[in-house]
């Protein structure tokens, strides 16, 4: 097999992990943030020019665009597509090239298939009719921006499928994959692994310029204490006065050590054939202590690092993010009309 990179380089199958990551250390490696303006079409905005100003200062060079095909077309009228909606989106693209921030368009709500509630009508890895709506909105993006490179754009076909069968996800993802390619033959395509991006998807071997994304989110415990929408609003049955990283959760104990064999199980078989990672979403619910969250964000940096896997934070702004996380025990810096965790930020960028 061999990889286009975001580069444009193309790179040989490695033997072993260590031969990867060896090879790609000269390649650019993307390293952002999720920018969520639209992402739930209830409370979308078009995206601001001030955010890529802000990565730029910083030194970041990626931006994950989370979108809901909601926000330009109706789960009852598929085929109906909002132009205002994708010419704000055009804007992201164009804010992207401009400030040399590569722009990763995501479908994080296609038709067919959504991780979050509500559920869409139909399902993309078993209806066609699904798929074909799908594909016609890919199909739709692939025409829009076949004129920009890859260095500047990519597509990510579908956020964290569900754990189905490999054969199911591999017909959906291989009918897009080549729907696209058929408008922009050397689009780099992203692939969110299978079970919520911890499974690669090995079929894709011989594929050319596809990159496997995954997630940092290992344990829930650490990154997603007290979130209502994954534990609902029920006390945790872990006391916050005792959580902490390393985490001892009865008979199991969390460490840097586990997250590194965590994240080497679910990604080596994808690497040894030479296969490229990116984190594209990882970070830290803001009911986690700050402090426990920065011990445990550093763990993932390391390990990330060693790999040489580009990564993208959830989220720049938010409850996970370096900016407005409204976080108690943080003492905010006020950064041009934000309140920005000073602290998160520096440990982004040693890394960045």
């Amino acid at each position: 097999m061999a990889i286009v990179t975001a580069t444009g380089l193309l790179t040989a199958p490695s033997l072993n992990m260590e031969a990867a990551t060896t090879k790609r250390k000269k390649e650019k490696i993307w390293k952002g943030f999720n920018l969520l303006n639209k992402f739930n079409p209830d409370y979308q905005q078009a995206f601001h020019e001030q955010d890529f100003e802000i990565m730029a200062e910083w030194g970041f060079n990626f931006a994950r665009i989370p979108l809901s095909y909601w926000c330009w077309s109706k789960p009852d009228h598929w085929y109906e597509i909002d132009e205002r909606c994708l010419k704000e989106i055009d804007k992201v693209v164009e804010f992207g090239k401009q400030y040399k921030i590569h722009i990763n368009l995501n479908f994080h709500r296609a038709p067919g298939y959504c991780i979050n509630p509500p559920h869409e009508r139909a399902n993309l890895f078993e209806d066609d009719e699904a798929l074909q709506a799908c594909t016609f909105h890919w199909k739709t993006f692939a025409e829009r921006y076949k004129n920009y490179s890859s260095d500047d754009l990519s597509f990510n076909l579908i956020n964290e499928a569900p754990n189905i069968e490999d054969s199911k996800y591999d017909r959906v993802v291989l009918q897009l994959i080549n729907s696209i390619r058929d408008i922009s033959p050397k689009r780099t395509i992203i692939v969110d692994g299978l079970n919520v991006g911890n499974k690669p998807l090995m079929s894709l071997t011989d594929v050319e310029n596809i990159i496997q994304s995954g997630r940092g989110y290992q344990p829930m415990l650490i990154s997603h204490y007290a979130a209502n929408w994954v534990y609902g609003d029920k006390p945790m049955y872990y006391p916050i006065e005792k959580l902490s990283w390393p985490l001892q959760d009865g008979d199991k104990y969390y460490d840097k050590e586990w997250l590194r064999k965590t994240l080497k199980k679910n990604w080596e078989p994808w690497v040894k054939q030479g296969g490229k990672v990116h984190i594209g979403e990882f970070g830290c619910h803001n009911q986690t202590p700050h402090k426990v969250a920065i011990a445990w964000l550093k763990d993932q940096f390391d390990i990330f690092k060693e790999n040489n896997w580009g990564w993208s934070l959830w989220n720049l702004y938010g409850s996970f993010g370096v900016m407005d996380s409204n976080r108690k025990d943080v003492v905010y810096e006020n950064y041009k009309g934000h309140k920005l965790d000073r602290e998160m930020l520096e440990l982004l960028k040693e890394y960045s």
